[in-house]
């Protein structure tokens, strides 16, 4: 048995996303994707849009210095359009550190990325990483 296309298409994107591939990573998902971020911090939000996305990732990637690092350790589906990811993430910014689990809540339409819920395992260092 194959993997299943949901399942390989989040695998791809989130192998492109953690090579600073945002070339490939555009074209995995729609026009009008969404991504929502959570926190309250510079980068928290609903990014509207593919173009509000790959400004966000560039925005992440020039904001480390390119110390970023998302490893994928998982990929869940269900076969009804949603998967999930889960990440070891790692990054500096300043004289900030961040080490934690994330995880992303994707939905999948037509064999592309429309929406995607991050999560991480401790907010409050999230904020204090990408806060002022």
């Amino acid at each position: 048995m194959g993997e299943h296309p949901d399942r390989a298409l989040v695998r791809r994107a989130c192998t492109a996303f953690s090579q600073g591939d945002l070339d490939t990573v555009s074209t995995l998902m729609t026009a009008d994707v969404v991504h929502h971020l959570p926190g309250d911090n510079a980068m928290s939000g609903h990014h509207k849009g593919r173009d509000a996305c790959m400004d966000l990732y560039r925005s992440m990637y020039e904001e480390t210095g390119g110390t970023l690092r998302v490893d994928l350790e998982r990929v869940l589906c269900d076969g009804r359009g949603h998967a999930m990811s889960v990440h070891h993430l790692r990054a500096e910014r300043g004289n900030r550190g961040l080490d934690m689990r994330t995880g992303n809540f994707f939905t999948v339409v037509g064999g592309k990325i429309t929406d995607i819920d991050e999560c991480v395992e401790d907010i409050d260092a999230w904020d204090a990483f990408w806060g002022p």
